[in-house]
């Protein structure tokens, strides 16, 4: 059997143990091996697989996987602006109906709208901001109206 063949197999056997590793590494060595097996199967000899393999090895342990993990490890995007609003608690201070309206949000007064066109929200209810549309507020009582 030609080497660059029992180096598939080895690409195959990393990239399984990787999906069920999940370290990145592996997969990184079953690209690598992948490659001497390219290498072999153009005709190159074997001293040239290994070297293919050991290049490649180096690059995707020594480049790769460091960016890959610190792009893994960052915080999730902090919500800013009218997104910070998205799911916030506020009073309604007028009447608020499927058009129109006014609610306490964040100690400021905003316009507001039921997102259920049907509902009808009296004055001093709790509501949760569903989503901001343009200068107003989206919302829904917190509990079942009388």
């Amino acid at each position: 059997m030609p080497f660059w063949v029992l180096w598939l197999i080895a690409a195959a056997a990393l990239g399984v143990a990787e999906v069920f590793t999940l370290t990145l590494a592996l997969g990184l060595l079953a690209a690598a091996a992948l490659i001497a097996g390219v290498v072999g199967a153009i005709g190159m000899g074997f001293a040239t697989q290994v070297a293919a393999f050991v290049i490649a090895s180096a690059a995707g342990l020594l480049v790769v996987r460091p960016i890959a993990k610190r792009h893994l490890q960052q915080p999730p995007l902090l919500r800013s602006g009218t997104d910070r609003l998205v799911g916030q608690s506020a009073v309604v201070v007028d009447e608020v109906t499927g058009e129109h309206g006014r609610v306490k949000l964040s100690g400021e007064e905003w316009s507001a709208r039921c997102i259920d066109e049907d509902t009808v929200i009296p004055p001093g209810t709790r509501v949760d901001v569903m989503q901001i549309d343009g200068a107003t507020a989206v919302v829904y009582p917190r509990e079942a109206l009388p």
